[in-house]
């Protein structure tokens, strides 16, 4: 699809060549023939005008109307009266394939996809309220290259929040802003690294095959541990010979278990006897539904745990925008990283947050935000007890999705491909553990960004299939 610029006259690269003994006219065709041969110009993509090129380049309008003739009787160009001058559509050789993202399927009845808050929340007028006033109030200096590590106001108010809201022990200078979770898991896996720690342990189920990605990239071994009814099995991580464990205390992910509280005393012990690091992803704590509030584990222990945090689940993925409270011992290592990835994260969008946090906004967000999820979870219990009786459900107590366990001897991989030919997409938890056979058959299913009907729909849709009574 040609991009359709605005205004009167497009900027086009051409360049003239006064004193080289070709005909002005003749260097101004082969150039435009160049990049519509090329693929610099698209089918479609407007021209400037004659007036405006002619003008741009030091040429006579009839000149360069001249040259738009030609190459319109040569079929590169094509016009009609009172319209702009347009490269015509070409037939080019094909080049080496696009590199793209795979497109996610679409399901028609519903998609039970995971991991995703409800895009059509996020606060679209508060977000631009924020940039409007970050925009409008903050110095000229705030133009310029800020902290590598983040903008200072943005880390005094993190700080305050995770403080009061999480019981993280942070102050300002432990704040690192970061480009998301992704980025911050990243900035924190280069540093263990460099400080001689050789392998990471990963809760399984969980986030095994991402985390040895990024473990890879820095030079680190991932080793699975498996997690329990109470979390984590610290038994085992002692026996992995690892000295750094990436851990969901707060809402396992997926299984969705809370880490026990003489788990989390037995974790500490883990890294203050083998010098080791806890990484304490908080990807969900806001959502909250039927218990009291759980407690980061990096307020137990500030210089053993490293805390990560984002706006991905509260606000959208697409702002891109998380931090990390990081022990001293780490700080530095973590700082310079970020300083030579990208010399830090957009500072207008960190003004805009901080506004949104100190504001109130972003905790009236939350509360709408968590109203709906509850209302969601509700209709996803109903329609399982209705549909799916008898089948246990587990992982609802915060969040926005839970495990539905199937059948003994259900075929998980069966089950999914069958609700994908009645327009419903299911996920399935094997695929989240780092030896799939191994595991008894259960779903993912997440409600973030799935409507109430959609998920009323979608369950009565493949009622029979997660029963096993087809």
């Amino acid at each position: 699809m040609a991009v359709e610029w605005a205004g009167l006259g497009p900027e086009l690269l051409v360049t003239i060549d006064r004193e080289s003994g070709a005909g002005l006219r003749s260097q101004l065709e082969d150039q435009l023939r160049d990049a519509i041969r090329g693929g610099r110009l698209a089918g479609g993509e407007r021209l400037p005008s004659s007036r405006e090129l002619g003008r741009a380049l030091g040429l006579s309008r009839g000149l360069v109307q001249d040259c738009y003739a030609q190459l319109q009787a040569e079929g590169y160009l094509t016009s009609r009266p009172g319209s702009a001058t347009r490269v015509a559509p070409v037939v080019r050789p094909a080049g080496p394939p696009e590199a793209r993202t795979p497109e996610r399927p679409r399901y028609e009845v519903a998609d039970f996809r995971h991991g995703v808050p409800d895009l059509r929340l996020a606060p679209r007028e508060d977000w631009a309220w924020a940039v409007r006033e970050a925009c409008r109030t903050a110095p000229n200096s705030a133009f310029d290259y800020g902290d590598p590590i983040g903008d200072r106001r943005l880390r005094e108010v993190l700080a305050a929040y995770l403080r009061r809201v999480r019981a993280v022990a942070a102050t300002a200078d432990q704040v690192v802003v970061c480009s998301g979770m992704a980025q911050a898991l990243g900035l924190v896996l280069r540093a263990l690294a460099a400080g001689g720690i050789g392998t990471i342990a990963v809760e399984d189920p969980g986030m095994v095959r991402s985390t040895t990605e990024q473990a890879d990239v820095a030079g680190l071994a991932t080793v699975p541990v498996p997690v329990d009814d109470h979390g984590v099995d610290v038994a085992a991580l002692d026996r992995s010979g690892a000295r750094a464990v990436l851990v969901t205390p707060a809402h396992q992910w997926p299984t969705g278990v809370v880490l026990a509280g003489h788990r989390r005393q037995e974790l500490l012990a883990w890294a203050r006897r083998h010098d080791g690091v806890v990484i304490e992803d908080d990807y969900d704590a806001e959502f909250r539904y039927d218990r009291d509030p759980v407690g980061s584990v990096q307020g137990l222990d500030p210089d053993r745990v490293v805390s990560l945090g984002t706006v991905s689940k509260s606000l959208a993925p697409a702002l891109r925008l998380g931090w990390l409270v990081a022990p001293a011992r780490l700080l530095a290592a973590v700082a310079h990283g970020k300083r030579v990835t990208d010399r830090g994260s957009p500072g207008l969008d960190q003004l805009a947050l901080a506004l949104l946090i100190e504001s109130g906004r972003y905790d009236r967000h939350l509360r709408r935000a968590r109203a709906e999820y509850a209302a969601r979870r509700e209709t996803l219990v109903a329609a399982l007890a209705t549909h799916a009786p008898g089948l246990r459900v587990t992982g609802l107590a915060a969040g926005f999705h839970a495990v539905l366990h199937l059948p003994p001897g259900a075929d998980e991989e069966q089950v999914i491909s069958r609700a994908a030919e009645r327009g419903v997409g299911l996920y399935g938890l094997a695929r989240l553990h780092s030896t799939p056979s191994a595991t008894a058959p259960r779903l993912v299913l997440g409600f973030g960004d799935t409507s109430r009907h959609s998920i009323e729909a979608g369950i009565a849709a493949v009622a029979d299939l997660l029963s096993g009574v087809e």
